[in-house]
């Protein structure tokens, strides 16, 4: 299903484009024969295939998100465990919501732990708020306690002298007494029975889903929008909710969605509990092969094996990519190839100068790291590509595209060895040659919100992975995903292919 989908994205694109009218004038810059549909200002026409496919797409990208955090082994064996799985079943009976279900929802709100607490208040094995659980009958009770605490205060006395004397004060607090939500006897059938009051409601168990994390009224406010959107079916999904916006259409839509992204990510909940179900089944099926896939999902970035991957080039890039130690290195390697110098034909343009680059650290050798992997130059090139088709869609005032400003390619080792912390991170992959930095800080702010955009598309499509290197620094570091890297590399050749004529 998922490479029938792929190819699905790739070849309606290649399709689109051969059936261009063989007397359309030749553009003034690059466009790929083949394309990934859907992506960027295509969103406005995605139908009910592409839609599919990147539905699906989307669910095995959650992969990450779930399989980085340290507890998800563990999480799986709670779980699954004899005496939830009681629970769950008995859940199911009573509600009609499938145990499935209910256990990928308790796997990722807690790990399955039924003492969890959120610092935002929520708690138990399916992590409900106090005002929640007394709307689906669970009890939390609190009790009125005193400390009484003694301290010495100076007053005066009638003869007008200052004297210390100790007083004594009642402070009340409360205790909880109750709290229904930390027996998952009790929370995790009510949780079932709200799911299934939520299906009810809003017409759809991904509704359903979406509102538990996002909240009932966030649901109702969504299944609005997205009914009013442009595209939209008689009966919207969550996934077109998620995928029917963009700054160039349904811009009230896409604009409710990224609030939402910011504040919890309740947008991207349904996939992820799709995704929790298909790996808890893949727990039961093949312990040894999840395994090995939560094993790949750790950084080898990281000290500890208890942290969390920070984003998806640590866990895409492990220790062996990092084969660039010195300039020898790369100069006698064949895997890299040079980077094109075509600013408006390929939309970017390389510039590897300013504070902290390579250029200060070895300007005399500049020109040899303009180099980097024909994937790596094939994602840059596509990646300027959609951003200036939605920019054009955009810009209503015919403001001229910025070529991307590059700012970092391959590296040696041998340097990035000479910095520490973060930095040296996020540099260190610089040595596979697979990573590139985009300077955003001088770019207009309406081609920024189309370049970011489009990174989102692609990053949440899983082909490629970003970061911001500093907070507000503008500076963006970014690779393709292993599985897309063909794929970019096919861009890559026909870039070089249409800049001979430039």
């Amino acid at each position: 299903m998922r490479s029938r989908a792929l190819l699905l994205l790739m070849v309606s694109g290649a399709v689109a484009a051969i059936g261009k009218e063989a007397s359309d004038p030749e553009p003034a810059y690059f466009e790929p024969s083949i394309r990934l549909s859907g992506i960027g200002v295509d969103r406005e026409r995605i139908g009910a295939d592409v839609l599919a496919a990147r539905t699906d797409a989307m669910i095995q990208s959650q992969t990450f998100g779930i399989l980085r955090e340290p507890e998800a082994v563990l999480g799986a064996k709670r779980i699954t465990a004899p005496g939830l799985q009681a629970i769950f079943r008995k859940a199911e009976a009573q509600s009609g919501v499938p145990a499935s279900l209910l256990e990928a929802i308790a796997y990722l709100e807690s790990w399955g732990n039924p003492r969890a607490t959120s610092p935002t208040g929520p708690k138990g094995i399916m992590q409900i708020a106090r005002a929640t659980a007394r709307s689906m009958g669970l009890r939390v009770t609190y009790a009125r306690r005193y400390r009484t605490t003694t301290r010495r205060v100076r007053v005066r006395t009638k003869s007008g002298k200052y004297v210390y004397r100790n007083v004594r004060r009642r402070t009340p607090y409360s205790v909880v007494v109750r709290d229904d939500r930390l027996k998952p006897e009790l929370a995790i059938p009510a949780a079932a029975k709200y799911l299934a009051r939520l299906e009810q409601r809003f017409g759809g168990r991904d509704w359903a889903v979406f509102a538990y994390h996002c909240g009932e009224a966030c649901g109702a406010q969504m299944l609005s929008l997205t009914r009013g959107a442009r595209g939209a079916s008689d009966q919207p999904t969550v996934a077109q909710m998620f995928f029917l916006g963009s700054p160039s259409h349904n811009l009230e839509l896409f604009n409710a969605v990224r609030r939402h992204m910011e504040r919890d990510y309740s947008p991207t909940y349904w996939f992820r509990v799709m995704r929790a179900q298909e790996l808890l089944r893949f727990w039961r099926e093949d312990p040894k092969g999840f395994l090995a896939l939560a094993e790949y999902y750790r950084s080898d970035f990281v000290e500890e094996q208890q942290q969390r991957a920070p984003h998806r080039l640590t866990v895409w890039l492990k220790n062996d990519d990092l084969i660039y130690r010195t300039l020898e290195d790369i100069l006698s390697c064949d895997r890299l190839v040079k980077a094109i110098d075509a600013p408006e034909y390929l939309g970017y343009r390389l510039r590897l100068k300013g504070p902290g680059s390579i250029a200060a650290r070895d300007p005399e050798n500049l020109d040899n790291y303009l180099r980097a992997t024909p994937a790596a130059l094939g994602a840059l090139t596509y990646i300027a590509y959609e951003t200036r088709r939605l920019y054009a869609a955009l810009n209503s005032k015919g403001e001229r595209f910025q070529p991307l400003e590059v700012v970092s390619l391959v590296q040696p080792m041998e340097l990035v060895d000479k910095l520490d912390g973060k930095a040296r991170t996020d540099f260190l992959a610089h040595s596979s040659g697979e990573v590139f930095d985009i300077d955003t800080s001088r770019m207009p702010r309406r081609q920024k919100e189309a370049l970011e955009f489009v990174l989102e598309d692609l990053g949440w499509h899983n082909h490629l992975g970003f970061v911001e290197e500093e907070p507000r620094s503008g500076r963006l570091h970014i690779g393709p995903s292993p599985s897309s890297r063909r794929f970019f590399a096919q861009v890559y050749e026909e870039a070089c292919e249409g800049s001979v004529g430039e």
